[in-house]
């Protein structure tokens, strides 16, 4: 079973979202079991103290790095396990892609600090978390929605967590493209019609019909990936006469 520990300031932030569809299904199944931890419960004082103005001045509050060590020390004593990833959710870390979430899967315990207010007193980075990762480009008001999205990532990952190995494979970004058009009954829907080569049985048509239509999207909408994708000759083809029927346009 894989482990996952979630440090927030706001644990009921995770109500209904880890017990319902995939995630929920995993952790009935002894997959996944994902554990929060309130940082507010490792504070020392009545108020439940948990963050601070800044030195040298400033906008905000910054959390106290107090309540975030002894919590994470309390979580390696509960799991028995020393050394285990901690992971500091930040707009300041690498970025998530799915060659991330690969990576993170592989671990049998994670640690997610999920961040709030201005910032985290800066020596939580340095002295505790041994990674730091961000979900995109853009502000969010704290740690909680990136470490829904990191879990989500990394539980389809787990084998048994999902119906079909078959599905993960042809997502999105799993080889490195992006996914093909799917469709579904019925066949023709206010005039707009289902490919007929969907409809026509030859499974081999089809497979190249999806490979050609995943190339051909990840050009119109995210070219850039197909750097790093494994391209054979017949995507090279496919990416050549787009190209061509573009510049003849």
């Amino acid at each position: 079973m894989h482990r996952i520990d979630v440090l927030t300031l706001f644990p009921k932030a995770f109500n209904g979202y880890i017990d319902h569809s995939i995630l929920g299904r995993a952790q009935v199944r002894d997959i996944i079991n994902v554990k929060l931890h309130d940082i507010r419960g490792y504070s020392h004082d009545k108020h439940h103290t948990v963050d601070d103005y800044p030195y040298g001045g400033g906008a905000g509050m910054i959390m106290k790095p107090e309540p975030i060590f002894e919590a994470i020390e309390n979580v390696k004593r509960e799991i028995q396990v020393d050394k285990v990833p901690v992971i500091l959710l930040t707009p300041q870390g690498r970025l998530l892609n799915q060659d991330v979430a690969v990576e993170l899967s592989k671990e049998q315990n994670l640690i997610l600090i999920c961040g709030h207010y201005e910032g985290i007193d800066e020596r939580v980075a340095e002295h505790l978390s041994t990674d730091e990762i961000s979900i995109g480009d853009y502000l969010l008001s704290g740690g909680e929605t990136a470490a829904m999205v990191i879990i989500d990532c990394l539980v389809r990952l787990f084998p048994g967590a999902i119906g079909s190995d078959v599905s993960l494979i042809e997502e999105s970004h799993v080889r490195g493209v992006l996914e093909y058009p799917q469709y579904t009954r019925p066949p023709e829907y206010r005039g707009w019609k289902v490919p007929e080569v969907l409809l026509s049985g030859n499974h081999q048509q089809i497979s190249a019909w999806r490979r050609e239509q995943s190339i051909l999207r990840t050009m119109r909408r995210r070219p850039d990936l197909l750097c790093r994708a494994d391209l054979s000759e017949a995507d090279h083809k496919t990416i050549e006469s787009f190209r061509s029927a573009l510049s003849n346009n």
